[in-house]
């Protein structure tokens, strides 16, 4: 029997049974989509985690408050303490000291309402210098930024992200208008470039929702407080990629220093850079990835197992027909191959109809649960695969059953 014959056979075999063979192929279908769909979506969340965190720069450094021990001795939690001034960022900045870093941004940060007009919106508020734009690596696509003067003067400007900017001002040129924060009135003297990363609505996730100021007129005139010296956080930018662990080492010798403390197990800030960050992150979802994936798979396991049990009912009522066949002349060989024809078919529609399954999740299911699902060519050839693996490896036994039946015992069976 040539091969098309053996699988215009097992084609036949499988559509004379047709919701038998339904349901069998429902549960690789319903396996191949959770596997392309949780990989996907492990896949989308490192994607975007990585685009955010590259937004902050790849050699940047973030000096943020670490643990303090109190007038008690009692030491108190990480970013307990404001710790930072502008003190360490004068010294930073010295290239006599630390001749790796390149530029260095002070940041007070803080969530405000922004009201312009009839139109309101939350957003962090950064108090920085003009060092800010070339230590996040940003640039601006209207009007200015900060400069110098702004911050000698506490002048009341402010730079806006491209988010910001379109909730409050739709349809309006930005620059030039009015924002009021805490009752102080700001002028927008320009809009910073659209990172094009993928975000939500919070301030918190996209980074072109934000409105930077300088330092001193946050200190002054926003943000308060009992301290006007001291700093949120410090990004420093080291000169290149491979200058930011002698960038690191020069930071942290210098703040030890700055802080009179000799054991740098109790320093009292905390030296992240982008890459440990994105590391961190992108090991998490992978980890979570795994998980699910494997949670998947079990699903395709128990497809699998459908496979097989539903080619053994097949070879059980079909025994007279495999007996006149043996009769008749077929091999061994032919009735095995037409036992993993019909098995290998079952598996191919269900991958098929798995992997269709999944990309339509993938573009309907990103705006309910508002993370991405990134679907790969890759995913999609190898989710036909595994579905056609599973169909042969869950067929072979079945198959191998009908083969060795006898035929004179075939034909007396009733």
């Amino acid at each position: 029997m040539s091969w098309l014959e053996t699988f215009r056979t097992g084609v036949n075999g499988v559509r004379s049974h047709r919701l038998r063979s339904a349901l069998t192929v429902l549960g690789i279908l319903i396996g191949i989509a959770a596997v392309i769909l949780t990989v996907g979506l492990g896949e989308g969340a490192q994607g975007q985690v990585t685009s955010e965190i590259t937004a902050l720069g790849s050699n940047v450094l973030t000096i943020s408050p670490g643990s303090s021990t109190s007038s008690t001795g009692i030491r108190e939690a990480l970013g307990t303490a404001s710790t930072l001034t502008m003190s360490d960022v004068s010294a930073l900045a010295n290239p006599i000291v630390a001749p790796d870093i390149k530029a260095v941004a002070p940041i007070t940060s803080s969530s405000e309402t922004l009201t312009a007009g009839t139109s309101t919106w939350t957003t962090s508020v950064q108090g920085s210098t003009p060092t800010w734009l070339t230590v996040r690596g940003r640039s601006l696509a209207q009007g200015r930024f900060i400069d110098n003067q702004d911050e000698a003067d506490h002048t009341a400007v402010t730079v806006l992200g491209a988010t910001t900017a379109s909730e409050l001002f739709r349809g309006v040129d930005p620059v030039g208008q009015t924002v009021d924060v805490n009752g102080v009135p700001l002028t927008v003297v320009g809009v910073l470039t659209s990172t094009g990363s993928s975000s939500s609505s919070s301030s918190t996730t996209d980074p072109d929702d934000l409105a930077v100021i300088p330092i001193s007129t946050g200190a002054e005139r926003i943000f308060g407080g009992t301290s006007r010296n001291s700093v949120s956080s410090i990004a420093v930018q080291a000169r290149s990629s491979g200058d930011l662990t002698a960038a690191y080492q020069e930071a942290d010798h210098l703040l030890l220093q700055l802080h009179g403390i000799t054991t740098p197990a109790d320093a009292d800030f905390t030296i992240t850079s982008e890459q440990s960050l994105i590391s961190t992150a992108t090991s998490v979802d992978r980890t979570l990835t795994i998980l699910l994936g494997g949670v998947a798979g079990i699903s395709l396991l128990v497809g699998g197992i459908g496979v097989m049990n539903i080619m053994l009912v097949s070879v059980t009522e079909r025994i007279r027909e495999i007996g006149l066949r043996k009769a008749l002349g077929a091999t061994p060989r032919v009735i095995r191959r037409q036992f993993l024809v019909e098995a290998s078919v079952l598996g191919l529609i269900g991958g098929a109809l798995g992997a269709l399954l999944g990309v339509i999740g993938a573009t309907f299911l990103p705006g309910v649960v508002g993370d991405p699902i990134t679907i790969s060519p890759t995913a999609m050839v190898g989710a036909l695969v595994v579905a056609l693996a599973i169909g042969i490896a869950f067929g072979v036994y079945p198959a191998s059953r009908a083969a060795h039946l006898a035929p004179i015992d075939a034909l007396r069976n009733e």
